[in-house]
């Protein structure tokens, strides 16, 4: 606490999950709290910007979930957006947001931090850059909204690779590879949007795949897929919404094999799907050829699992991130190998309850609208109108073995959980608070946001 008594809070990351765990905190009342973000600008991925040195998304970025489920609750995306917004866009959402909740006067731009520290008398010791100049403030609770996007996953393999090896991170527009032979290496929603992307400019483009993978349409009987799958969860059991989907996609697609891919061997849902309108559309015009798992590398020649090979001149890697917080020691955070984090719904730490993680969860559908949720449900903690719970080891035993219900349980895909049981067990935290504490204040007016 300060020299008031009045108990201060810092949120690390002013992106749409740092964005949220402030308004929640001031509408629960805290005042006293500070977020720090080493961008010029709030919305943190979804603020574009052509440094490979940065993480963003590329130019060509639309959101893969629709306007109406990517929403938050108590903010709605304007009317005139279309279904699946560009991030210019979403990141007018995003200021507009933080312009309704008076959440800049909270903001502070090109801090960077260094090192959270925990003192013995159970107070952060959070170490800030900005514009070169280095202090030391003190905080009561500390919520980290950084996401998981910030350590690059290359994997690697026998030889040596002669051409250029980058990381979809590092990818902004398909220029630099006009005229270039380009492998992407992934199956995942960014590796499918880059190879498309890519493969206009490219003299030749591939996409390398271990293992068959659905690539689902956004779009069914014109309708977004993840409101139409919202609209049938609960109504019909999943197994039967399984063999539905798989035969719809059957009927629309046909045969992955005349894509050139391998046919899945898992149900629809069973692994994280990649939703795609582009990627089967290129595929069968030429722009874009399938290939399997990379075997070696031999000079510019790669080798795939199925004894083919072919010449590149470069490869961009969409295998995703290490989840890794460099500011936190290893005896607090040091979890980047687990097969799960062990936080209670990804979010509470086991010995420290000042310490809270917002967003570090993948979802199939949006994160906002869930990090909203854990949001409040911290911001009510800090306040004291939620208890803590008091067998919090067993929970996170639970949660580690059982993980909300991810249809991957692979180290790949840890942070992966189901996005309507996840939701389940959050409310379910919430509904202890007194009567009128989870409800979400309307917004001072309704959403105004226009993309420059």
């Amino acid at each position: 606490m300060n020299s008031s008594g009045e108990t201060r809070i810092c949120v690390i990351g002013a992106g749409p999950c740092g964005l949220t765990a402030l308004k929640n905190l001031l509408q629960v009342g805290c005042r006293n709290v500070v977020c720090y973000d080493e961008s010029s600008g709030i919305g943190g991925n979804w603020a574009y910007t052509d440094d490979p040195h940065r993480a963003s998304v590329y130019e060509c970025s639309h959101i893969i979930s629709s306007r109406r489920m990517s929403s938050f609750a108590d903010f709605p995306m304007p009317e005139e957006y279309p279904d699946f917004p560009s991030h210019r866009q979403l990141l007018a959402y995003f200021t507009e947001y933080a312009r309704a909740f008076q959440l800049e006067p909270h903001i502070r731009l090109g801090s960077y931090v260094e090192q959270c520290t925990l003192g013995a008398d159970g107070r952060w010791a959070v170490r800030v850059i900005t514009n070169g100049e280095t202090r030391v403030e003190l905080f009561d609770s500390l919520l980290v909204c950084s996401g998981h996007h910030r350590e690059a996953l290359v994997p690697e393999y026998p030889g040596t690779f002669t051409g250029k090896i980058v990381h979809s991170s590092a990818y902004k527009r398909p220029e630099p590879f006009r005229g270039q032979r380009v492998l992407v290496v992934g199956a995942g929603n960014s590796a499918a949007d880059i190879a498309v992307d890519v493969a206009h400019l490219a003299s030749r483009a591939a996409l390398s795949m271990r293992e068959g993978t659905y690539f689902i349409p956004k779009l069914m009987s014109g309708k977004p897929m993840d409101v139409l799958y919202e609209f049938w969860h609960g109504k019909i059991p999943k197994p039967l919404l399984q063999s539905a989907l798989k035969l719809w996609l059957r009927l629309v697609i046909g045969r992955w094999e005349e894509y050139g891919l391998q046919t899945p061997t898992k149900a629809p849902l069973a692994k994280h799907p990649t939703l795609n309108s582009s990627v089967l559309d290129a595929l069968r015009d030429g722009r874009l050829v399938a290939r399997r798992g990379i075997e070696r590398y031999d000079g510019n020649i790669v080798h795939f699992t199925d004894g083919t090979q072919e010449e590149f001149d470069a490869i961009i890697m969409g295998t995703g991130f290490r989840t890794s917080f460099p500011f936190l020691s290893e005896r607090i955070a040091g979890w980047d190998r687990a097969k799960t984090p062990p936080l209670y719904l990804k979010m509470m730490h086991p010995t420290i309850p000042s310490l809270f993680f917002i967003g570090l969860f993948q979802p199939i559908g949006c994160i906002w609208q869930l990090a909203d949720y854990q949001a409040r449900l911290a911001a009510l903690q800090i306040s004291g109108r939620v208890r803590r719970p008091s067998d919090i080891d067993t929970r996170i035993r639970r949660e580690v073995a059982h993980a909300h219900s991810r249809p991957d349980p692979s180290p790949r895909h840890a942070i992966e959980v189901d996005y309507h049981a996840f939701r389940r067990e959050i409310m379910g935290e919430l509904a202890q608070a007194k009567p009128g504490c989870t409800e979400m204040p309307p917004t001072r007016s309704g959403p105004s946001c226009h993309a420059e």
